[in-house]
């Protein structure tokens, strides 16, 4: 009798579930929590009357969030703002109650005053009203010239990087040229050089000449970390010479890299860390530019994003033969509020601490001081534009900006607030003007 009425109750259940779902027209396919929570959906969109999302004082952050899909339900809702710093420690949440039965999409208007400068992480959701929408996360700044990172170099920081320099004068640098004609063309040819600099490590790039005799500036191009080898354009800027290097281990060399994870690579000491030879390869660069006889050694840029732009500013700090530099997007800068913002490169690091439970952070820190690009901002001298991407979460716009603010020298700074580890296509015509215009090399 019991399995009878067990196998009754079973009957009506799904008899009347079944009466269920052909009377609501509706398909099962999820669990009954879940339908029971179907809501409708909102679409936000954001934007901003300001060109890059960087407010500077006594503007506030001001922001336009755009909301649609009002029509589809007659609940009133909430559009909630969450507001942290870039290294995630929360600093106010703002709510706003949704009128949806008016049009069906709105805009609201978002004012907020920072309590300090630098970049504010927002997030903007709808929730209650028994609605979803998308989640926007985005990058706001807020009077960046102000974000203070001081220098923490040691006394010994000159002496230092002059004993490298003299070490590398000592190496000779054995430069060799092979002609390319592949990747040669009507107006320029390309070589393939190999050189030997700090430590006597045989580095590599290339490197693209105008056919027609003469004296040409020259841009020297740094590369990204890990980036693969790429070849100057020898269609473009026809009276430029342009050298493309690779520092040791990268690049044309990653093939035969023998450093590993470049960035802990000799971590226990300044004297043997990576970018001390790294470094040195900048300037052995600049030696190979200046070494050829159609380059007007007075009239050399620098420039380079990531990794390369980071290599853009050591050089120019430890080469006064750069005339003008544009770095974008550098690395290696402000250590300490790096890596509280990202979570790469300070993974490496943290892999490096635990092969190595000797070292602490404060170890780590005390090598990085020597190696960290901000110390070396104080000592450029040549005219620098930067640029920077504000959504950036590999080479973050703050330590972009702790850099950029201790630079002495003529400056500018553009910001391209939608992008990422990346700058705008604007990017690369405004920089060649940038350098025309300092070296005094207008348009053929």
């Amino acid at each position: 009798m019991g399995k009878n009425k067990k196998y009754i109750a079973n009957l009506l259940f799904f008899c009347c579930f079944g009466l269920f779902v052909l009377t609501s027209g509706t398909l099962w396919a999820a669990p009954c929590s879940e339908m029971q929570n179907l809501p409708d959906s909102l679409t936000l969109t954001f934007d901003s009357d300001d060109e890059d999302m960087v407010f500077v004082s006594p503007q506030h952050i001001d922001l336009k969030i755009g909301i649609k899909g009002l029509a589809s339900g007659k609940n009133n809702c909430d559009l909630i703002c969450k507001i942290t710093t870039d290294d995630y420690r929360s600093i106010d949440s703002l709510a706003y109650t949704i009128d949806r039965s008016g049009k069906d999409s709105l805009m609201k208007k978002i004012e907020y005053n920072p309590p300090y400068p630098g970049f504010y992480r927002f997030t903007v959701y709808v929730a209650g009203g028994n609605v979803k929408s998308n989640v926007l996360q985005f990058n706001v700044g807020f009077d960046p010239e102000k974000i203070i990172s001081p220098v923490d170099a040691f006394a010994d920081f000159d002496s230092f990087w002059q004993q490298t320099r003299d070490e590398l004068d000592k190496v000779a640098p054995r430069y060799k040229m092979t002609l390319l004609e592949e990747q040669s063309s009507d107006i320029k040819n390309m070589y393939h050089v190999e050189m030997y600099s700090w430590d006597n490590v045989k580095i590599e790039g290339y490197y693209c000449v105008p056919k027609k005799p003469g004296k040409y500036p020259v841009i020297v191009a740094y590369m990204g970390y890990g980036s693969e080898p790429y070849f100057p354009d020898a269609t473009a800027m026809p009276d430029f010479c342009e050298f493309v290097l690779s520092v040791r281990g990268q690049g044309i060399q990653k093939k035969s890299n023998t450093y590993g994870d470049w960035i802990v690579y000799g971590l226990q000491d300044q004297y043997d860390y990576y970018y001390r030879g790294a470094y040195m390869d900048l300037i052995r660069a600049i030696d190979f530019v200046c070494s050829r006889p159609e380059v007007d050694k007075e009239k050399i840029a620098a420039e380079g994003g990531s990794q390369g732009g980071a290599f853009t500013l050591v050089a120019c700090a430890l080469d006064k033969r750069i005339k003008v530099a544009a770095p974008h997007i550098p690395f290696l800068t402000d250590f300490r509020d790096y890596f509280k913002i990202c979570p790469w490169p300070r993974s490496s690091f943290e892999s490096y601490l635990k092969k190595n439970p000797d070292k602490t952070w404060d170890d780590v820190y005390r090598i990085l001081t020597y190696f960290d690009v901000k110390n070396f901002a104080p000592r450029i001298q040549c005219p620098i534009v930067m640029g920077i991407g504000l959504q950036d979460n590999t080479c973050p716009p703050h330590i972009n900006f702790a850099s950029y603010n201790l630079i002495p020298s003529e400056k500018k700074y553009y910001v391209y607030r939608n992008h990422k580890h990346g700058v705008g296509s604007g990017w690369w015509p405004m920089r060649a003007a940038f350098f025309r215009k300092i070296l005094n090399c207008p348009e053929p």
